[in-house]
């Protein structure tokens, strides 16, 4: 799409989601939309109409080329005003087979803080920095933390696990570097959202078993947890909600094209078994996403294990909804709560201990 083209887009796209609820909800042509008791917030069900209007109904292309530049495009059409911050400076981390582009927010105010590494969604297929710099931005702001956003190798040019390897060589990078970023170097923690927030999963089920550095905790938005399962989620959002069953399928088939051993936690977090000695959990899921059941389901198998879990349905939320905070004021005031969240729990988290 063309510049203009892509500033008229945005342009009506922003203006129509400032509208009263009720004109969002007839523009979209329909009524209330409810499911399993759940209210669509009426800003997403009009995003989700105009998409159909452009022939658009899931996340991914065909390929996985053109899957990341529709996810560029619809990220960055879908950015208003960036949250300020206190500084933002691109830098390099160490990745398992090089170096990775990463992006470091620091926050306002004196002293130390805690440093959140955070990796980015898009289906271990797609997304990037860029598109996830509004989140890191709010969640930079309003949790008070730093955040190093990493730029991991993306499949099928490097299937898996090599995104699980870049993530906990970038994590390492983090402890080592944290004191250089200005944040406090006792208190480093991951996150992410999607496939992100399984490869944050990953990191620390792998700390526990080869007695790494724990981080200080984990915040989960949206994780995929076990992909071969009947979850009713699933069923209930396969289609129409933006993340489609299709769009799973393709992303778990060219994350997985190296092949994978079926009991392989490490693309499916749900299948580790042993869940003790994790550290404090902030697990976000969305009302309307096909990924809703498996996250509820990890949070629970967390609590059961005895880990300290939060965790939060944003209700009228669609899966990616921490990049459409301009476009829905639900949206926002969601991702805030979500950093709120973070700040209360990465300062009341103990102090892993450093293992000798």
């Amino acid at each position: 799409m063309s510049g203009v083209g892509a500033s008229l887009e945005k342009l009506v796209l922003h203006g129509l989601t400032r509208l009263p609820a009720g004109a969002q909800r007839r523009l979209a042509g329909g009524g209330r939309i409810v499911v399993d008791g759940e209210e669509l917030d009426p800003a997403l069900q009009l995003v989700l109409a105009m998409r159909r209007w452009r022939g658009s109904h899931g996340l991914t292309a065909g390929t996985p080329e053109r899957t990341r530049r529709k996810m560029r495009h619809e990220s960055l059409i879908a950015v208003r005003e960036p949250t300020p911050v206190a500084a933002v400076r691109d830098l390099t981390v160490d990745g398992a087979a090089g170096p990775l582009a990463a992006r470091h927010y620091a926050p306002f105010g004196p002293g130390p803080r805690p440093l959140l590494v955070f990796f980015h969604g898009g289906g271990f297929v797609s997304g990037d920095i860029d598109g996830h710099d509004e989140p890191c931005r709010m969640l930079c702001r309003h949790a008070g933390v730093h955040v190093l956003s990493v730029a991991y190798r993306l499949a099928p040019e490097h299937p898996f696990p090599a995104g699980v390897d870049d993530a906990i060589a970038a994590t390492d990078w983090a402890y080592a570097h944290a004191e250089e970023l200005g944040a406090d170097p006792e208190r480093v923690a991951v996150g992410g959202d999607s496939a992100g927030a399984s490869l944050a999963t990953v990191v620390c089920l792998l700390a526990v078993r080869t007695a790494k550095r724990l981080p200080l905790a984990q915040v989960l938005i949206y994780p995929p947890t076990l992909h071969e399962h009947d979850w009713a989620s699933r069923t209930s959002f396969a289609h129409g909600f933006l993340l489609t069953a299709e769009d799973i399928d393709f992303c778990y088939r060219h994350y997985t094209v190296g092949g994978v051993e079926p009991h392989d936690f490490r693309h499916s977090p749900l299948l580790a078994g042993d869940l003790s000695g994790l550290p404090p959990t902030l697990l976000v899921t969305a009302a309307f996403d096909p990924l809703r059941d498996e996250g509820e389901a990890y949070a629970e198998a967390l609590a059961a294990a005895g880990t300290v879990v939060t965790v939060w349905r944003a209700h009228g939320m669609i899966h990616g909804f921490i990049n459409m905070t301009a476009l829905s004021r639900a949206a926002r005031d969601a991702v805030i709560e979500i950093a709120g969240a973070t700040r209360a729990l990465l300062a009341s988290a103990p102090v892993p201990a450093v293992q000798p």
